[in-house]
């Protein structure tokens, strides 16, 4: 059976939620102070995962429906919000999901939105929300430009030029795969008021740390096993030429829009 892109994430759902950072607390505050969330809403959740976002929401006090399709990530995410009671999570995708005409204030979606189909995200996201309510898709993304080991792990990335992700050094800094936001809103009927922010912030790895992140990262995934192993092995060997660390910066990108 073809393994499909989007789901591959299952296949590494424990060592996802040990290895994926989480998101800057500003970000959550910022979203919230900027939506009309008001107190026992209830928001939807876009991909959820294991639910590094829906913890950081929950623990606010904030009632999260979130949707995520893999059963694997899925019940990783259920285990990570068992001690919060406002959580629900269902295993659907966002195209499938059946709202039966409830709407929401807010709708989020944590380094998922562009996997939603192009021609039904801004559709659905519109008939899910109420009058005024937000739309926010953050992404974390590294910042290559600052990395000084940037050259040495791009040499390492011609064992697998056509990786097309943002741990590819020669990826560019804003997020392009999923377009250009203000573009996008621009585009979709009934949603208005696009916005960018970014969060900056490090974290530091050690060289078996940094491996394991990439091996929850789906076009690194997809590779066959012998480039796969041959391209971790030739970026570890990078990183253990400078004492096992790579410092990374990363920008967390918030693109917001509001429902006109």
């Amino acid at each position: 059976m073809a393994r499909e892109r989007r789901l591959v994430f299952g296949e590494v759902a424990e060592l996802y939620d040990r290895a994926r950072p989480s998101y800057p607390a500003a970000l959550v505050d910022d979203v919230l102070e900027l939506a009309p969330v008001e107190r026992q809403c209830e928001v939807l959740e876009v991909g959820a995962g294991t639910g590094k976002a829906t913890v950081l929401f929950a623990a606010r006090g904030v009632r999260v429906l979130a949707l995520e399709p893999s059963a694997e990530m899925a019940a990783v995410a259920r285990r990570n919000c068992e001690r919060y009671p406002g959580v629900r999570l269902i295993g659907s995708d966002f195209e499938h999901w059946e709202s039966d005409g409830a709407r929401v204030p807010l709708i989020y979606s944590a380094q998922a939105w562009h996997w939603v189909a192009p021609e039904q995200r801004y559709v659905r996201a519109h008939a899910a929300l109420i009058d005024g309510g937000m739309l926010a898709a953050f992404w974390n993304q590294p910042d290559w430009t600052r990395c000084a080991l940037r050259d040495e792990l791009l040499d390492a990335y011609r064992l697998a030029p056509e990786l097309d992700g943002p741990m590819n050094p020669a990826s560019s800094m804003r997020p392009e795969l999923w377009g250009y936001w203000e573009g996008e809103i621009g585009a979709a009927s009934g949603l208005d008021d696009p916005r960018v922010r970014s969060y900056r912030w490090q974290r530091v790895y050690s060289t078996a740390e940094y491996v394991a992140l990439l091996r929850t990262h789906s076009d690194h995934a997809m590779l066959a096993d012998d480039r796969r192993e041959a391209l971790f092995a030739a970026i570890a060997g990078v990183l253990d030429r400078h004492h096992g660390k790579l410092p990374l910066r990363y920008i967390t990108w918030l693109c917001l829009a509001r429902r006109s």
